[in-house]
């Protein structure tokens, strides 16, 4: 049995499905505050028996000591995920992405689990402008939701040595792919350009559109969470994405290629803060975990184009 928190997710959701289609028994925890009932909907009906929904809070301590009975590894999604909610609610932010996961940590830890995978981001990073960006970089979180990110880090370190409980840290890049809500605070450039164009509408770029961004399709990132938890490491960090960066100005030209489009950009003026260029260096996780992104760009924004379309028009 493998529990996912936040399996209704966006990622979470996906993590799911590859446990299932390779035979696996799943239980997911989610309080549905971002997660959604037809993400995980057709897993339900098709894998009815081998499947449990569980709707708590990750701060309710009962429903996760419930939650990881008999569980041989966790895949820690749920988070508030949203940089500017946790700018507005920093209290908010801490309890529900770092207390809360302490709490899950704790009772993994007496509830005998093998391994757990907790799900960072490159916001740690900060506006450090070094690429590419290597696990061992000093970080520099500069918003709540990153400072959060980097204090499970420390904590799953702290389980790992001091408790005996396997924890890995997956650091997403821009993850994209079919189930992002291009409304949602969290979605990356490729939904929100997707979702315009179908509709007819230009898409928005904040500056010249020559900042870069390391797209990593959402199906490598479920893989490479699969590939963790069945791995000796812990108490690592690893960058999971796809090891390139593209210009969001070439990123409009593939997607009216793929879509059979002709838009141009709307340029407005850049947003303060944004990080102007990122990269990863994977081989470490390439090295330790076996990890190689399987989906290119092009192929990713197809598929979640024919997902989008198909979305659209039910």
């Amino acid at each position: 049995m493998y529990l996912v928190t936040g399996g209704a997710g966006f990622i979470g959701s996906h993590i799911c499905e590859l446990l299932l289609k390779r035979g696996d028994r799943v239980r997911i925890l989610d309080n549905f505050s971002s997660g959604k009932l037809s993400n995980i909907s057709a897993l339900v009906d098709q894998y009815a028996g081998r499947i449990e929904v569980i709707e708590a809070d990750i701060r309710d301590r009962s429903a996760v000591q419930g939650a990881v009975e008999r569980v041989t590894a966790v895949f820690h999604q749920a988070a508030i995920v949203s940089v500017q909610k946790s700018v507005e609610d920093p209290v908010e932010t801490v309890s529900v992405n770092l207390e809360g996961t302490v709490k899950l940590l704790e009772s993994a830890q007496k509830a005998g689990v093998k391994k757990v995978v907790f799900a960072s981001s490159t916001a740690v990073y900060g506006d450090s402008e070094e690429l590419p960006k290597t696990e061992d970089m000093a970080v520099q979180p500069v918003s709540p939701y990153a400072g959060s990110k980097y204090g499970v880090e420390v904590f799953a370190n702290i389980f790992s040595t001091l408790y005996e409980l396997p924890v890995i840290s997956l650091r997403y890049f821009n993850v994209f792919g079919p189930r992002q809500d291009p409304t949602s605070d969290y979605a990356a450039v490729i939904p929100k350009f997707l979702s315009r164009m179908l509709a007819g509408k230009r898409p928005v770029i904040f500056g010249d559109g020559e900042q870069t961004r390391d797209f990593v399709f959402v199906e490598d990132v479920a893989r490479a969470n699969l590939l963790a938890a069945d791995s000796s490491e812990s108490g690592a960090v690893f960058n999971i994405a796809s090891g390139q960066s593209h210009s969001l100005n070439n990123l409009v030209v593939v997607l009216n290629e793929v879509l059979g489009l002709d838009f141009q950009p709307v340029y407005e003026s850049p947003r303060l803060g944004e990080v102007r260029r990122s990269l990863a260096d994977i081989s470490l996780a390439a090295q330790k975990l076996g990890y190689q992104p399987k989906v290119p760009l092009r192929e990713g924004v197809a598929r979640t184009g024919a997902w989008f379309r198909k979305t659209t028009e039910k």
